[in-house]
């Protein structure tokens, strides 16, 4: 893939990401604003995050304070490395949902523990997923 044709997909991607907030921004506007009218309560998957993190390695990267160096960057996956102080972690991110599934089972054969969220994984220490899960959402999944 041509570096044109990677940076128009990344800003195809960025204009999508900004569509859906400003689109689920404006659905939510106006709840609550009575008095009589109680607002309703937010679900949150990853309780400092605010949102489920999106299926980008630097965006992931980045809610975790990291700056990753990538790894992988081909069709099926992208992956990149993040060493911080307390923790070394991988971000794997994957362009459809399937793909995931598949990198799962294959991953099956080392066993451990993963963050699992909409088209991404994260690989790391059992200690340090739960830390990343309060800042991505996504489930814990034993393999």
């Amino acid at each position: 893939m041509s570096l044109g044709e990677r940076m128009r997909r990344g800003r195809l991607a960025l204009v999508a990401g900004v569509g859906a907030v400003a689109l689920a921004t404006a659905c939510n506007a106006g709840a609550g604003e009575r008095a009589d009218e109680p607002a309703a309560p937010e679900v949150s998957a990853a309780p400092e995050a605010g949102v489920m993190a999106p299926a980008k390695v630097e965006v992931i990267a980045a809610l975790t304070g990291c700056e990753p160096k990538i790894r992988i960057d081909a069709e099926e996956l992208r992956q990149g490395v993040c060493h911080t102080g307390p923790a070394d972690y991988l971000i794997t991110t994957f362009p459809e949902e399937r793909l995931k599934e598949t990198w799962l089972d294959s991953a099956r054969v080392y066993g451990g523990r993963y963050l699992v969220g909409t088209r991404w994984v994260v690989s790391a220490r059992a200690e340090t997923l739960d830390g990343l899960r309060d800042r991505l959402g996504g489930s814990v999944r034993e393999l």
